[in-house]
């Protein structure tokens, strides 16, 4: 993550009065992460809650993808997870417990064309949400998923322009077509379930993915 990017973050947590602290290091790292961790903890405190939320994407059909490529989108989207969340663990258990929030996907449950290395990691990312959740509940953590649909982000625009004749993207009319919604989640949608599943709230709720997904994996084979 760049720089800029988490002053802009800085700016908006301080536009509504919160005082913020922004890092920047490289998740797959593990030297970085736990160098972070403990400066973290020793500037601001033991890491409450956890949201591991970077991630990539390829789209490249598998026979035309690398394996060095493959390799990348493992890195960001589950070994990373995995190497924040062993570094933040400890200090949950000595505090009594925490939250960890792992940003999957509806490709946890789906295959698709062009996107083996993505599937297989967030399907990854679900287990090992699963066993964190059955490895340290006894400890008071809870580490659960929020899934995503199709949203709505500067990246999906394109797919969601009108095309030269006026006529809706085909992607846009699919994703239309096939949630029971009938149009794509916004970054807003996603808010009230990683505020849930950070709070007490959803102290007795682990191990869960929480699909945010305008029930499209309820009705998937709907029909334009």
């Amino acid at each position: 993550m760049k720089q800029e990017f988490v002053d802009k973050g800085l700016a908006a947590y301080k536009e509504v009065g919160i005082d913020a602290k922004g890092y920047v290091c490289d998740v797959t790292d593990e030297e970085q992460i736990n160098k972070l961790v403990k400066q973290i903890e020793t500037e601001v405190g033991v890491i409450d809650i956890l949201v591991n939320n970077a991630g990539i994407i390829k789209r490249i059909p598998m026979i035309e993808m690398s394996a060095a490529e493959f390799r990348q989108v493992i890195d960001v989207d589950l070994n990373a997870p995995f190497i924040v969340s062993k570094a933040v663990i400890p200090g949950m258990i000595k505090k009594g417990g925490g939250k960890i929030i792992n940003i999957c996907s509806m490709m946890s449950e789906l295959g698709r064309e062009t996107v083996s290395a993505y599937a297989s990691a967030k399907g990854g990312l679900k287990m090992l949400t699963r066993n964190i959740a059955s490895e340290y509940g006894a400890y008071n953590i809870q580490c659960n998923g929020i899934g995503p649909g199709y949203i709505a982000t500067p990246q999906t625009a394109p797919l969601r322009e009108k095309q030269a004749d006026g006529s809706q993207h085909p992607f846009d009319s699919f994703i239309i077509a096939k949630t029971p919604a009938a149009r794509w989640g916004t970054p807003e949608d996603l808010a009230g379930p990683a505020v849930f599943l950070a709070s007490e709230a959803s102290n007795f709720v682990n191990g869960h993915i929480l699909y945010v997904d305008g029930g499209i994996l309820a009705y998937i084979g709907k029909q334009p």
